[in-house]
């Protein structure tokens, strides 16, 4: 029953790329829906908590699942194609967000609540990432036909791991960071690598890392009210 259910979807391929897109799509929807319930009234700016391992874990795979899933669609429908089978997409995107699922537990082990300071640094840090070659190669193997979603996932945890601690660093509970990186990430994913804006954009996040630091206060919800 399987492998004629795989066998009929290949013999029409616009079929099988509509049913993987909106299947990716939509469990990135839904994850969008789990995640901002889950954290609901949880940010603290740099003084996040993270609450329990089971509770972080949970929710840092619908954050991964939201943020991520919608840039590994064409990834997804390439992986499908290029093995001949449909049942490879949901075993490409299984193992794709296992690998952010370890990078989530990393960070709960390496996480404490912390200063701006911290924040600021990280965030300089970051922005210093997005120039370095070992960035551009990994952006690009992000775009390129990948076998394995554990492949995958690793040239993308090393293409956006810069921006994914500016996140854990200013607000990992943050809906507003959660959604700027979310659309950062997307379009370093589906757009090639453009000087013009690549180099802009590294600068700001640069520039953002400095203004914590000299002036913290100036980033809306940077730290929790008095």
């Amino acid at each position: 029953m399987s492998k004629g259910w795989d066998t009929a979807q290949l013999r029409h391929p616009a079929l099988t790329a509509t049913l993987g897109l909106t299947a990716t799509l939509g469990l990135a929807a839904a994850s969008w829906v789990v995640a901002v319930r889950q954290m609901n009234g949880m940010d603290m700016g740099v003084a996040t908590r993270l609450g329990s391992f089971a509770f972080f874990v949970a929710l840092w795979v619908s954050m991964m699942a939201a943020m991520m899933l919608p840039g590994a669609a064409p990834a997804v429908l390439r992986r499908a194609h290029d093995s001949g089978r449909v049942r490879a997409m949901p075993l490409f995107v299984g193992s794709y967000l296992a690998v952010w699922t370890l990078v989530g537990v990393a960070v709960y082990a390496l996480y404490r609540p912390h200063g701006s300071f911290a924040a600021g640094a990280v965030a300089i840090a970051a922005g210093v990432y997005e120039f370095t070659p070992l960035k551009l190669y990994f952006r690009r193997r992000c775009r390129e036909s990948i076998r394995s979603g554990f492949e995958f996932g690793l040239c993308c945890v090393g293409s956006s791991i810069g921006l994914m601690l500016i996140l854990v660093a200013l607000g990992v509970m943050s809906v507003t960071w959660m959604s700027v990186i979310a659309v950062l990430v997307l379009a370093q994913k589906l757009l090639p690598a453009k000087a013009a804006i690549d180099v802009p954009l590294a600068l700001a996040i640069v520039g953002l890392g400095i203004l914590i630091v000299i002036a913290p206060s100036s980033v809306p919800g940077l730290t929790p009210p008095m």
